[in-house]
């Protein structure tokens, strides 16, 4: 299943905010590369986009520095400005460094795999992946892959926080994007995981992305009780039933309220 940057398309898109969106797909697609990089042809193939497009755009963001070209092998990386940019967004981030020992203790305890994933607009972004010992794990989501709110476990549970006129909301700008590459992912099967999950306090999701890949996902609040990131347990389906599932999605909920307890400042002393 691909996990490619998601982008809402807009009808309103001038021809200006088209080349913006396709710079920010190849600064994405290097992100998660990593520090080897890819070379033009990797970059061409993985955005789709004509040859020389992808060249264009990439010597653009190499002469503005948020693209190294190392010499010898050719191949492109992130450069000084994109760190620039990582740095001045990192508080951001904090969530997550403060839920890295909780993630751990879960993956370990269930032997599955765990992910994180943080709000941001209409999409849920891949922070984290833990690995448990259980030999089968769950590949769907790496760190950096983005998705629409209401797929997969954590999405659902986020989307399950909101209000009913935002929720809507979402699954109307998000619906090309999930009829492409989520087609199971219906308006009525996300809302029905959404009353579900309401009325557990968790999300259940039942081989929507594959038939096998089964996940419980519950939300994470900030100290003001906004909904701003996931915790998910994915596995395959028999490691999943009715019983186990349920007994996943209290130990979530429980790991979630640590989470935000250490997040929230202590108030000062009167």
């Amino acid at each position: 299943m691909s996990t490619s940057p998601v982008s809402v398309p807009s009808p309103q898109d001038t021809a200006g905010a088209q080349t913006l969106r396709r710079g920010l797909m190849v600064l994405r697609l290097l992100t998660r590369a990593g520090p080897g990089g890819l070379r033009m042809g990797e970059i061409c193939r993985q955005v789709a986009l004509a040859k020389s497009t992808a060249v264009r755009l990439t010597r653009t963001l190499v002469d503005e520095g948020f693209v190294l070209q190392d010499s010898v092998s050719g191949r492109y990386r992130l450069g000084p400005e994109a760190f620039a940019v990582g740095l001045a967004a990192e508080p951001s981030y904090e969530l997550q460094r403060l839920a890295a020992p909780t993630l751990r203790a879960l993956a370990a305890e269930s032997e599955d795999t765990v992910f994180f994933t943080v709000m941001h607009g209409y999409e849920n972004i891949c922070l984290s992946r833990d690995e448990g010992d259980f030999p089968i794990r769950n590949q769907l989501l790496k760190p950096g892959d983005r998705v629409p709110l209401g797929v997969g476990a954590g999405g659902c549970a986020l989307l399950a926080a909101l209000a009913d006129d935002e929720v809507a909301k979402v699954l109307a700008l998000t619906q090309p994007v999930r009829q492409q590459k989520y087609p199971r992912c219906t308006d009525d099967a996300v809302l029905r995981l959404v009353r579900e999950a309401r009325e557990r306090g968790f999300c259940v999701m039942p081989g929507l992305l594959l038939p096998d890949a089964f996940a419980v996902g519950t939300v994470v609040r900030d100290g003001n009780g906004q909904p701003v990131a996931s915790i998910s347990v994915a596995a395959i389906k028999s490691r999943l039933g009715a019983t186990r599932s349920t007994l996943v999605g209290h130990r979530l909920v429980q790991a979630s309220a640590q989470i935000t307890a250490l997040a929230t400042p202590p108030r000062p002393a009167r």
